[in-house]
């Protein structure tokens, strides 16, 4: 599962141990820092680039294992586009059409306008907001939309058009169960007439041939109700649906596996190419198992129907794809975590039934990424932890890695201006500036390696997804955050090597955490809103358990100086405690499969947002222009062939700019029907 998005405004994060905010210009685009990794800043988001320092360190062989991976990814792109919406592609290709055609005045107001709302929605594949799910609205009139697709000769029913101004479909993910979970989220992954009932009732008729062992039902298809009313599947495969694009994606993964590194990097390509081929889902399982076992090379990847948080009942997997190449020095560094994983399960605060007694396969790489696509761009993780299956992890292990490069380049567009400002005093400032970025990629490590790998569901109880159902994303982030924080304040972090002051490390990370997830996540957030994304979810319930729990004892205090608000830790022991006391629950929620409990963690702690601190901290954070969100353009590679068309050495080339590379990738990789 995804850990943080790149996009933390807050968070500290950085290998390099640099205290990491962001700059933007709100009046112009023009760059004030490290020109050459910020590519632009609009809206509410920086588009950086980032390097591949080790490209030319590579073998033809791996060079051209890249390429063609990078193709693969790529070539899906257009599959998480009609997943977000069903009228995406159509919108995208009408907007872009007007872009690359329009003759008129390019300096009014208006145009301007239109530019911003183009490239928010390239930077969210589609038009529903990448982390608030809410639809992003044109700042300019219809009317003058209407005159550029008559300039332009672009073609746009006007239902269609119509739902760009209005407010039919303003929600990809509604997770608030009064406006329907189906119903009211424009997700394209129902059909229409489903109820949330009728969707579990057609899974629950679905038995796996070992129920230890259940198939990931429901992951790459979408669903719909005939004119007859019988429920069926239409599955993402060859000849299936988005069978256009997954034929390329098979192309491309056959010339992959054609220069693998390995037999079982080979044999693990094949059943990926199996899996799109069929869409069969032990097939699925099988891949992951050998994806897993594929732990040579320098080479990997991920490729799939991934994570789920797109869709409100938690079956579908959103389209992702990420080439990553390992970074060997910070990898060895960070082995340890792994090697460890046993005694932190067995030193957990967790119940002793729902412990695992062999924690087994746990790899930790931190890694260069050379290519992203799908749920993965242009916003991006910055740590992953996979499969998500939960028994394939409790038999086989798990894969963790850390994106180094898009850290590093994250870092290097930075300042550090809003943690004086939010930061409570001059010592918790200090923590930060020596602690902050160890602290928090310890945090990203623990979260992903011991985290995701903890615990154990009850015999007999169902998957997360049937049992804890749409909060089952946010109670399990939570439940790896936990694992992270209470690990962050002990002494075992010093004993292996990690760092040289376990109790300061554990100081700033619980200073960051509760600053983040009480206070200033809210900048995401219009005034009047309900927290809805499964992270921003868990930070808050996380933060807002333990303040109430530790009141007694007075051990998080809010204080208020000058008319701003600040959140004081007075006893990292007790909090260390309440820590460990939700953790224990959160487990036990997980393990038992007891919903009302998990409903009750998440709407009670994680829904309701504090409108006075709210609107404080959006006033507070109006002196800083800072870009909430970030994300990234890709490098293109560009093969070079010899007279018999054979590859004899691939180039690294960089975008200009954003509208480059989303033009780029319309004319290059647009390979489904605008309806599908």
């Amino acid at each position: 599962m995804k850990n943080y998005k790149i996009t933390y405004t807050f968070i500290l994060i950085c290998f390099s141990f640099t205290i990491v905010a962001q700059k933007r210009s709100a009046a112009t685009n023009k760059v004030q820092a490290n020109d050459h990794v910020v590519v632009e800043r609009f809206a509410d988001i920086n588009v950086l680039r980032y390097e591949v320092p080790v490209w030319d360190k590579l073998t033809l062989k791996e060079k051209e294992l890249v390429y063609y991976l990078t193709q693969a990814c790529t070539s899906g792109r257009d599959i998480m586009w009609d997943q977000n919406y069903r009228h995406n592609l159509k919108i995208r290709k009408a907007l872009e059409n007007i872009y690359t055609h329009y003759k008129g005045d390019k300096t009014t107001a208006d145009w301007k306008k239109f530019e911003i709302y183009l490239k928010r929605v390239w930077f969210s594949n589609g038009i529903h907001h990448h982390y608030s799910n809410d639809k992003i609205k044109p700042t300019f009139s219809k009317n003058y939309f209407l005159t550029l697709l008559k300039a332009t000769k672009t073609q746009l029913d006007s239902s269609v058009t119509d739902i760009l101004f209005n407010d039919v479909d303003s929600k990809k993910v509604n997770l608030d169960q009064s406006k329907g979970l189906i119903s009211g989220s424009a997700v394209n992954f129902y059909g229409s007439g489903l109820t949330e009932d009728e969707v579990e009732n057609y899974y629950k008729s679905f038995k796996a041939p070992d129920p230890e062992r259940p198939y990931s039902y429901g992951l790459n298809s979408k669903l719909v109700k005939t004119k007859a009313g019988k429920i069926e599947e239409n599955s993402w495969k060859h000849a299936g649906m988005y069978g256009a694009a997954i034929d390329k994606i098979i192309y491309w993964l056959q010339k992959a596996k054609s220069v693998a590194e390995n037999k079982p990097q080979a044999d693990a390509l094949q059943l990926l190419i199996d899996f799109y081929n069929t869409g069969n889902l032990k097939i699925w399982d099988d891949y992951n198992i050998a994806w897993l076992k594929a732990t040579e090379g320098n080479i990997d990847y991920i490729n799939g129907f991934v994570e789920v948080y797109n869709d409100p009942l938690g079956y579908r997997g959103s389209y992702e794809g990420v080439v990553q190449i390992k970074d060997f020095d910070m990898s060895a560094k960070m082995e340890v975590v792994s090697k460890n994983a046993q005694w932190f399960e067995d030193n957990s605060p967790l119940m002793p039934e729902h412990k695992k007694q062999n924690v087994v396969g746990i790899s930790y790489k931190t890694v260069i990424v050379a290519g992203e696509a799908g749920d993965s761009s242009p916003s991006t993780p910055i740590g992953v932890n996979l499969p998500n299956a939960d028994w394939i992890r409790a038999e086989y292990g798990s894969k963790s890695v850390s994106l180094g490069n898009l850290i590093d380049a994250y870092a290097k567009a930075g300042g550090k201006g809003k943690l004086q400002e939010f930061a409570n005093d001059a010592e918790e400032i200090a923590l930060a500036e020596q602690y902050g970025a160890l602290a928090d990629k310890l945090h990203t490590a623990l979260h992903e390696v011991v985290g995701h790998a903890s615990g154990k569901i009850n015999p007999g109880v169902g998957t997360p997804k049937e049992t804890l159902k749409s909060y089952a994303s946010t109670l399990e982030e939570g439940r790896a955050d936990l694992v992270g924080l209470y690990f962050l304040y002990h002494p075992k972090l010093q004993e292996i090597g990690l760092v040289d002051n376990w109790k300061k490390v554990g100081m700033e990370a619980y200073d960051n955490y509760i600053r983040n997830g009480m206070m200033t996540q809210l900048i995401r957030l219009e005034l009047g809103a309900n927290v809805e994304e499964a992270h921003m979810r868990n930070r808050q319930w996380v933060s807002s358990w333990v303040f109430e729990k530790g009141q007694k004892d007075n051990v998080i205090e809010r204080v208020t100086r000058n008319g701003k608000t600040y959140f004081n830790i007075n006893d990292y022991e007790k909090l260390h405690d309440l820590f460990g006391q939700l953790l224990r629950e959160v487990q036990r929620i997980k393990s038992e499969g007891d919903y009302e409990a998990g409903k009750n963690l998440v709407e009670n702690y994680g829904v309701k947002v504090d409108q006075k601190l709210h609107a404080e901290v959006l006033e507070r954070s109006k002196k800083f222009p800072n870009a909430p969100y970030n994300g990234f353009v890709n490098p293109v590679y560009v093969p070079k062939l010899d007279a018999q068309g054979n590859i004899i050495d691939i180039s690294l080339t960089e975008p200009k700019t954003f509208a480059e590379q989303m033009l780029y990738y319309a004319k290059n990789y647009s390979f489904l029907p605008l309806d599908n």
